[in-house]
């Protein structure tokens, strides 16, 4: 399942087809773990020392803090590297374009396909995500942008109840 849906956001349409992104899944416990602890690190400084109050403040609702005992429990965390730039086979660099947009139709695609799947993500992007490259072992081109914790909600799950805006609020029909 999460392979099919892997290649549904592999279809994403990129600046000049170079696909300049990555996926890491990851389901094996002590790298989640590894994963949660460097993450929790990070946010609680984050939390801490740097976030603004208003930030705070918005998200006060949510009950979000800096643990963040969800990436070591869920069944899969796919973590999505945007490649600054790839490597032809003589060791060149190779310009990639609209890295940023291109990664971010691919990750839409992957959210899109593992909800009709049937599963359940929440996207986590931490202030600082340099960890993810050292503990998942990834070259200085990439750079995570977001890490998709991926499966089945767990009985009792607290899911915030969100308002969406409407659709005139965020669309104009000419």
């Amino acid at each position: 399942m999460i392979e099919d849906c892997l290649l549904a956001a592999g279809s994403a349409p990129s600046g000049a087809n170079m696909q300049p992104w990555s996926f890491v899944v990851v389901s094996d416990h002590k790298v989640k773990r590894r994963i949660r602890e460097a993450a929790e690190k990070e946010e609680y400084r984050f939390y801490k020392e740097q976030a603004p109050e208003e930030w705070l403040d918005a998200i006060s609702d949510l009950g979000t803090d800096h643990q963040k005992p969800f990436l070591q429990t869920a069944p899969y965390l796919i973590v999505i590297f945007a490649r600054k730039y790839g490597v032809s086979a003589d060791g060149c660099k190779v310009k990639h374009y609209y890295v940023l947009d291109s990664v971010g139709i691919a990750t839409g695609i992957l959210i899109a396909a593992i909800h009709n799947a049937g599963l359940v993500s929440l996207p986590y992007t931490p202030s600082r995500m340099g960890f993810l490259n050292r503990i998942l072992d990834r070259p200085e081109n990439e750079r995570a942008s977001l890490v998709l914790v991926v499966g089945y909600p767990e009985e009792g799950a607290m899911v915030p109840e969100l308002s969406k805006k409407k659709l005139d609020e965020t669309t104009t029909f000419m």
